[in-house]
Order: C-alpha cells, then sequence, then structure tokens
C-alpha cells in the first residue's frame, strides 16, 4: 500500500445569498478541472455592503486533492 500525497490550491467562491452557497459555488467550479477533491479549510470570509447589508458574500478555501500515481 502507498502513501498518499495532496496538493492544495486556494480559490474564492462568492454569493449572494450565504456562505455556504460561497462555499460550494467554489467547490462546483474546482470540480470541473480538479480531480480527487479531498477537503477544503475555510481561510477568510468577507462581504459587500450595499444599502446597509450584506449583499454578496466573497469565501476564500483551500482545496485539498490527491495527486494521482
Amino acid at each position: 500500500m502507498s502513501e498518499q500525497v495532496y496538493k492544495h490550491i486556494e480559490i474564492t467562491g462568492t454569493s449572494s445569498t450565504t456562505i455556504e452557497d460561497a462555499v460550494n459555488n467554489a467547490l462546483a467550479r474546482a470540480g470541473k478541472t480538479v480531480r480527487e477533491m479531498r477537503w477544503f479549510e475555510i481561510t477568510e470570509v468577507r462581504g459587500a455592503v450595499n444599502e446597509d447589508h450584506a449583499s454578496q458574500w466573497q469565501v476564500t478555501i483551500k482545496i485539498g486533492f490527491k495527486l494521482e500515481d
């Protein structure tokens, strides 16, 4: 049995509704080109303000994926 090796990338997802949607939007987009995704870590959360309320969420995440043999 071989030991696994992982790499990570950092991307930012956005949503006009929730933080969770921003994370899922980032994961869905990454999933189009990145295989073997295994974990994510939220590293930053921020948002835009419009007329005294949050109008957009921006979530930066690190995504870990297994390197293929």
